[in-house]
């Protein structure tokens, strides 16, 4: 959809170390030829209160804001799960700092060292709103239960069987849904049918 290097970013950002200067990141970006508007809406970090305060500032450190899908009805994109391990108090954010959004987990016995699972330019996570309106931040995490992903994969056969903890849900608004889940001390894909 986005044409590969003609962005052409027209966001404020301030000075190394002191994180974005603003919420809402606007401008034009060049599809099928044409320039066209988007618009980006982020969240503070202290818009998550209940984020632990390590992570809190990890993330601040980092400059970060909490980028917010198009269609966001309320504060998305910060997620408390069992991601290491079933009982575990895990955290995983969508962090945008300098025009560069981070998929990050903080698992909870090391708040202060996240784990990177994607990092993509912002404006190559856009996506049309409405005909004609301007484009709109796509992006989108949320925690997935052992039961939820077991029913993505109803069409798998033979089926896996359940997990024993929660997995990420990592999607697209208007498209496919993957799932990262930690197992064995590394993280994967779950497979799901076609």
């Amino acid at each position: 959809m986005l044409a590969a290097g003609q962005s052409n970013f027209t966001g404020n950002f301030s000075d190394e170390g002191r994180g974005p200067a603003q919420l809402n990141e606007s401008g034009e970006i060049s599809v099928d030829g044409l320039m066209t508007p988007y618009l980006i809406r982020h969240l503070p970090v202290s818009s998550f209160p209940e984020l632990p305060a390590l992570v809190q500032e990890e993330l601040n450190q980092r400059g970060c804001l909490i980028p917010q899908t198009f269609e966001a009805y309320h504060p998305e994109n910060v997620v408390h799960a069992s991601l290491e391990r079933a009982g575990a108090s895990d955290w995983a954010v969508l962090c945008s700092a300098k025009g560069t959004v981070t998929l990050l987990v903080f698992f909870a016995g090391d708040t202060a060292r996240p784990i990177v699972l994607a990092s993509a330019p912002e404006t190559e996570r856009l996506e049309a709103r409405a005909a004609g309106g301007a484009l709109g931040f796509d992006w989108g995490i949320d925690s997935a239960s052992p039961g939820q992903v077991h029913d993505a994969q109803a069409g798998l056969d033979p089926r896996p069987p359940l997990l024993d903890h929660d997995a990420l849900a990592d999607s697209m608004v208007n498209g496919r849904t993957v799932y990262h889940f930690y197992g064995n001390n590394s993280w994967t894909l779950v497979d799901l049918p076609e």
